[in-house]
């Protein structure tokens, strides 16, 4: 195996990929009407979502998980099952737990 050495590599032009040329415009021109373009989507319109409850226990599960990560402490995947089992509990036990946690920060 050979040296590296600098002196091979004099005989090569360096090419800039990002150069600008005088004639190349920053901004592109504006789209026409008829253009196939990429475009924004319009917002949502909210009386189209979907009319989904969740069940109270997945609300609970979700609450917990939501004041786990505020108060510091992100669940584990290995935490699931844990709060699969707090979330079955009544809501007034899940409450207490939650403001628990809040105090906890």
């Amino acid at each position: 195996m050979t040296p590296w050495s600098n002196e091979n590599l004099s005989s090569y032009a360096f090419v800039d990929p990002h150069a600008a040329h005088p004639g190349d415009s920053a901004w592109p021109t504006p789209a026409q009407p008829g253009d196939d373009i990429d475009y924004f989507l319009p917002p949502p319109n909210p009386a189209h979502r979907l009319s989904y409850t969740l069940a109270p226990r997945d609300q609970r599960r979700l609450a917990l998980h939501a004041a786990l990560t505020a108060a510091g402490i992100p669940p584990k995947p290995e935490d699931r099952a844990v709060i699969d089992q707090l979330s079955a509990l009544p809501a007034d036990v899940n409450t207490v737990l939650q403001r628990w946690l809040h105090h906890a920060v």
